[in-house]
């Protein structure tokens, strides 16, 4: 079943993100994921006001897919990089309606 990561980042510092572009594009492709959305064009039109600077939103494969990324040892730098130099929340939600 697909599943979707769905964060909020926002940049306390710049000097992450030119090495974590690239490495992170091509681990991602690599377990199956895909980019639906990486934008600053977004606004929050529900709920108490949540500011992030970029909205990211990845499809994955599989839940295992997603995991897997995220335990990547070459990923795992860069994700203690964006974390240490920004305020981000990641979301990973599975992509079915329990409410059907």
């Amino acid at each position: 079943m697909a599943y979707f990561s769905v964060l909020d980042v926002t940049p306390t510092t710049d000097t992450w993100i030119p090495a974590y572009l690239e490495p992170a594009n091509r681990i991602v492709a690599k377990y199956g994921g895909k980019y639906v959305a990486r934008t600053a064009s977004h606004e929050q039109i529900e709920g108490e006001k949540k500011d992030a600077a970029l909205r990211i939103v990845i499809e994955w494969p599989s839940k295992e897919a997603a995991v897997s990324f995220m335990n990547d040892p070459e990923y795992v730098p860069h994700l203690k990089a964006r974390t240490a130099g920004s305020v981000s929340n990641h979301y990973l939600i599975e992509a079915k309606d329990d409410l059907a």
